[in-house]
């Protein structure tokens, strides 16, 4: 029996997405006029089977859109950040009438680059990565056509579209807040390493002293800690001069600085102002409460979700980078330098 032609086996031989064969054949946008013709044209010359009839859109477009939710296990169990993003992503999807799946990825399907089951159990729409999983990784996914959307990551091998803090901009407004508070002496405390985000709010902290003049100390530049204690006093244990002030890369940080500070004898913000981001559960328990930039997280999911759908119909269009803005919250651990 001869072999049934399949729209894989057309995107195959054009070396374009399944999806992109999809929609050209089934009259939805997302595809130039010239591709949809030589897709056309190919189906024929192939001897595929297929129907531009209105009765065969109206099916399709009545069909509900399956969604896919992705991150490791990490990103899922930082509950008090992406957990929100999660729920603005399912409560937004279910506004849409979309269906959600969601898989997280341990480290054995990483390392291995096995594609998550619930794409292969499933016919899925359209995929949500959510935060970092390893570019590897994240490029199997996004090497089987369907088209994805990146939250809170990205990076320059990677051709999807991102929704993104504007981590740069964020930091920098921190920064220049405690140096408009008198502070010179500014400490970074962060891992660059993990994220991204991480890396660009060191940027916005350099941008920040040298827009005020100030040289960078590198002593008071700490870029590899772990969010523990040890690292923290390994840290204050070499430094010659205290920083007057100090800005971390996250509330987790931003707690345990503050409380390390007050563990040796400091008082906060009396002898150092504490400064953190992402306005998280740690940043308003705290003692006293931690000056942070907020970040909408709400809107994230609901960002990200309207631009797959828009690239869900527009799948030959340039990739975005879309950021999201932040907004400086003043607490208690923030003052004047004496």
């Amino acid at each position: 029996m001869e072999k049934k032609v399949t729209m894989q086996d057309i995107a195959d031989r054009l070396n374009i997405s399944k999806n992109s064969v999809s929609q050209a054949l089934s009259g939805k946008p997302g595809v130039s006029e010239d591709t949809r013709r030589l897709v056309q044209t190919t189906a024929d010359e192939l001897g595929y089977s297929y129907s531009n009839s209105r009765n065969q859109k109206q099916v399709e477009k009545k069909t509900l859109k399956n969604i896919a939710l992705i991150a490791s296990d990490y990103a899922f169990s930082l509950k008090s950040f992406f957990g929100e993003i999660y729920l603005s992503v399912e409560k937004e999807l279910r506004v849409r009438g979309m269906n959600l799946f969601i898989e997280s990825i341990d480290s054995e399907a990483k390392n291995n680059l096995s594609l998550p089951s619930l794409l292969i159990n499933h016919e899925i729409d359209g995929i949500l990565i959510l935060s970092h999983i390893s570019t590897d990784y994240i490029s199997t996914i996004i090497n089987t056509g369907i088209p994805t959307v990146l939250i809170d990551h990205h990076e320059p091998h990677l051709e999807a579209d991102s929704i993104l803090t504007n981590n740069r901009f964020g930091a920098y407004t921190a920064v220049e807040y405690l140096i408009q508070l008198g502070h010179r002496e500014i400490a970074f405390v962060g891992n660059v390493d993990i994220s991204p985000s991480y890396q660009e709010r060191l940027e916005g902290y350099l941008l920040a002293l040298k827009r005020y003049g100030i040289s960078p100390n590198e002593d008071f530049i700490l870029t590899n800690t772990q969010e523990n204690q040890h690292d923290i006093n390994l840290f204050l244990n070499g430094l010659q001069d205290m920083p007057s002030a100090w800005f971390c890369v996250n509330d987790g940080k931003g707690f345990l600085v503050t409380s390390i500070l007050q563990q040796r004898g400091l008082k906060v913000p009396e002898d150092a102002s504490v400064c953190s981001f992402d306005n998280g559960q740690l940043s308003q328990i705290a003692t006293p409460t931690i000056t942070t930039m907020d970040i909408d997280l709400n809107y994230y999911g609901k960002k990200a979700v309207e631009q797959l759908c828009w690239r869900m119909e527009n799948n030959e269009e340039p990739f975005q980078e879309i950021l999201l803005p932040t907004k400086l919250i003043i607490r208690e651990s923030t003052a004047k330098k004496k």
